[in-house]
């Protein structure tokens, strides 16, 4: 059958090509897809043409065509429903890391059922709380802590949204874009500017992408706080603030990102897509959803999502029934 795919075809330019999807083959599915989500941090500077070079295998997407910079099919936010292949899991609605194209053929331990009390829009979230999911296992936050969030995009309100699920915890989700008060209420959180945020936090989980709001997590600190990086700079270089009272207050940067899990977890990246997923059973993350757009808008909708025109957090990808 021929389906359709989106294709950066050079940086800050794509389109919609056909592509020859084949019959499933033994332990294979095939899916046709429901819903994409762009993730407005790495997709977009993929988007941009901004992975460094020395990073090209890494940022490499688990069912990528082509190479960075381009021409590339990238993304990994797919949801759809199998309609071939393996029996058991024919009919079922399935999550998978997969680009922004109509159908698809891919083994079927790629393929993870999303249970049936979460909305196929609402799954397209599970990547990016994947990465929360693995942020909160990195900082390892303890019952009561006082925790801000800083950067109130798509990864951090999703972070922010995991960490007020613990008992007793102070969690403040702190953002220059005062409209982000709105989604921090709906996720039951606390919101302020990082000029008013509440300083001797036991952790920092910085997720802005910028120097600024580095600076500020650190600020936020108490005396041996940790900060857990959450933010992936692209080919950009940073400062980061190691003079001043970095070292009499004993403070912590440690790295984060959705590529590996710590070993101290024990646990392997199907149970943590797993436990994402069994998180978005909660209806709060709905607001992380702030926009719908045809599939075939996506040649014009990524560029103003890249540029900042189009306002958003996950930005779902309807496509055709």
């Amino acid at each position: 059958m021929t389906a359709l795919a989106f294709w950066l075809t050079c940086p800050g330019t794509g389109e919609i090509r056909p592509v020859e999807v084949p019959d499933p083959g033994s332990g294979e599915v095939r899916v046709r897809t429901l819903h994409t989500g762009v993730s407005r941090g790495t997709e977009t500077l993929v988007f941009q043409g901004r992975v460094p070079e020395n990073q090209w295998a890494a940022m490499r997407a688990p069912f990528q065509d082509g190479d960075f910079p381009a021409p590339v099919k990238y993304g990994y936010l797919n949801v759809g429903v199998v309609e071939a292949g393996v029996p058991e899991l024919v009919g079922k609605t399935v999550f998978c890391l997969y680009p922004h194209q109509t159908a698809y053929v891919v083994p079927a331990d790629a393929v993870t059922v999303i249970p049936e009390d979460v909305p196929a829009a609402r799954a397209v979230l599970a990547g990016t709380v994947e990465t929360a999911v693995n942020a909160v296992w990195d900082a390892a936050p303890q019952i009561g802590d006082r925790i801000t969030v800083v950067g109130g995009g798509m990864v951090g309100a999703s972070v922010a949204a995991v960490l007020a699920g613990l008992p007793a915890t102070d969690v403040e989700l702190i953002d220059i874009d005062q409209s982000r008060a709105a989604t921090a209420e709906r996720l039951n959180v606390a919101f302020a500017h990082p000029d008013a945020a509440r300083t001797g936090r036991d952790l920092v989980i910085h997720a802005s992408a910028t120097e600024a709001g580095l600076d500020r997590g650190l600020e936020l600190l108490r005396t041996e706080g940790t900060l857990v990086e959450l933010s992936w700079f692209g080919d950009r270089r940073i400062t980061v603030p190691l003079g001043e009272n970095f070292h009499s207050r004993r403070l912590t940067i440690r790295s984060s990102q959705v590529g590996g899990i710590s070993p101290t977890r024990h646990r392997d990246y199907a149970e943590r897509l797993q436990v994402a997923l069994d998180l978005l059973k909660d209806p709060r993350f709905d607001a992380l959803i702030t926009g719908h757009s045809a599939f075939d808008d996506l040649p014009r909708v990524l560029p103003q999502l890249a540029d900042g025109t189009l306002q958003a957090l996950c930005h779902v990808i309807d496509h055709p029934i």
